[in-house]
């Protein structure tokens, strides 16, 4: 067993979903390898590739009823229009275990919208929420994409390390673990739905609390409007994008364990308050600043 992990190389590729040159060149570096040790590529792709249909029908902040999920839907998941975000590197992972058969092993992690603070040493900020709450500290006030009804899933950084985690060690294991790999190898990693409406909100009312802005009420922006306040605005906060992660829990008995993003919208609206210089961090504070 431990002669066999020895064997195995393993690659977890989370620097950019949508970058297919770095992704041919790692599946090509293990494809050439010589002998017959098996490579594993964990790959990081992003639940945003479940939107496609409002780009294509141009609706923002309505609510879609599709929910995708991993396990009896998985066909349905790695067979997207082509036009989907992050398809085109999608596609070229989800070849790889037939191009170079028995030797490279591909699962695909698919986030949705993250939050929470990290544990490692580089980036510990995540984007939607983050720069929700940033918009409205700029603008003064509150808003939402539309109706702001449209709905997207939520997970925290340290439950989706959890799935990363999970799929090395079954790497590590001998005939991949308990991971499904290739064509049944992509994991959605998920803690349930939220209305980006009512995240808008709930970012209104604790910057009013902190004393950030005058109104707790929020107004309705168009697509366009969005785009200026943030780069892809409307796709950030008034798309829908909805998954089950049924498979990591099947396999690994994966479950989320930390708070959810509404619980913790006072401590973004906080940390976005921080990085704009509107309050004073709490090493500031410690230091005797505040």
């Amino acid at each position: 067993m431990a002669a066999e992990a020895e064997k195995a190389d393993i690659i977890v590729h989370t620097a950019d979903c949508d970058h297919e040159a770095s992704v041919k060149a790692i599946i090509a570096g293990l494809g050439r390898k010589p002998g017959d040790s098996k490579s594993y590529l964990i790959h990081t792709s992003g639940s945003g590739i479940l939107s496609w249909q409002d780009f294509e029908t141009k609706v923002y902040g309505a609510k879609s009823e599709k929910v995708y999920n991993d396990w009896d839907g998985i066909k349905e998941v790695t067979s997207l229009p082509d036009t989907a975000l992050h398809r085109n590197v999608d596609k070229i992972v989800l070849a790889a275990g037939e191009q170079y058969k028995g030797k490279v092993h591909t699962a695909i992690v698919c986030p949705p919208c993250i939050y929470g603070l990290g544990r490692g040493p580089d980036n510990q900020h995540s984007v939607q929420a983050y720069r929700l709450a940033s918009a409205t500290l700029k603008r003064g006030k509150g808003f939402q994409v539309g109706e702001g009804v449209n709905i997207w899933t939520q997970i925290h950084v340290q439950d989706l390390s959890n799935v990363f985690l999970a799929l090395v060690e079954a790497a590590l294991s001998p005939n991949g673990g308990k991971a499904t790999w290739n064509e049944e190898g992509y994991y959605f990693a998920e803690n349930g739905d939220f209305q980006w409406g009512d995240i808008s909100r709930g970012i209104a009312k604790a910057a009013k609390e902190k004393g950030l802005i005058e109104s707790a009420d929020i107004d309705n922006i168009s697509p366009e409007e969005a785009d200026k306040l943030a780069p892809s605005g409307s796709y950030l906060w008034g798309t829908n994008s909805r998954c089950r992660s049924i498979r990591a829990n099947k396999l690994f008995g994966w479950t989320p364990k930390q708070k959810t993003l509404p619980e913790l919208l006072p401590r973004i609206v906080e940390v976005e308050a921080e990085r704009e210089g509107l309050i004073k961090t709490h090493a500031e504070k410690a230091a005797g600043l505040g």
